[in-house]
């Protein structure tokens, strides 16, 4: 009886450790930032879908959009854009 109470009580701990609630939780990434301030301080704010929200964000305010550094380090669902590449013009002279 007393194996049968200890294997319980096992079994029991190992669902109330597993049931948890503060499981890592993975917080979505967005790509745009906005640096505001400057030389007073400011701070920076990167909860942008797209470069709209952020430029409707600082205006007003004062500051600049940027890409979240840390947006295409974790793998997004679309790949990083690639501009395309700049013809050279031939010098004649």
């Amino acid at each position: 009886m007393r194996r049968w109470l200890i294997a319980l009580g096992l079994v029991a701990a190992a669902f109330a450790a597993d049931m948890r609630q503060n499981r890592a939780e993975a917080y979505p990434i967005y790509p745009w930032c906005a640096q505001y301030g400057g030389g007073r301080g400011g701070g920076s704010n990167c909860y942008f879908a797209n470069l709209w929200q952020c430029r409707q964000a600082i205006s007003g305010n004062g500051g600049t959009c940027y890409e979240n550094p840390f947006y295409w380090a974790y793998g997004s669902d679309s790949e990083r854009p690639v501009a395309p590449a700049r013809k050279s013009k031939q010098r004649t002279q």
